[in-house]
C-alpha cells in the first residue's frame, strides 16, 4: 500500500476502485462451515475483479480463448 499513497495523500474509495479495475485483482480462498467438528458446507472461492478491457487483455495474453463479444446497451 505504501507504493500507492504517499505520507500526506488521501486515498478515496473511488481512487482505490479505479486502481483495482485498471490492474485487476484475483481472490482465491476456501471457507468451511462446521458444527461440532462436522463439516457442513464447503465453499471454494475464485474471483477475478477487473474492467472488461483488462479481462479481455488478460484472456488474450494467457490464451483462454477469444475476446468476449460486447453488445451495445439498449438506448445507447
Amino acid at each position: 500500500m505504501s507504493d500507492w499513497v504517499s505520507q500526506g495523500e488521501e486515498l478515496t474509495i473511488l481512487d482505490l476502485l479505479d486502481r483495482i479495475l485498471t490492474k485487476g485483482v484475483y481472490i482465491w480462498g476456501d471457507i468451511t462451515i462446521s458444527v461440532a467438528d462436522v463439516d457442513l458446507v464447503y465453499l471454494g472461492l475464485k474471483v477475478l475483479l477487473s474492467s472488461v478491457e483488462k479481462a479481455d487483455e488478460m484472456r488474450q495474453v494467457y490464451g483462454d480463448g477469444p475476446p468476449v463479444p460486447r453488445f451495445p446497451l439498449e438506448g445507447g
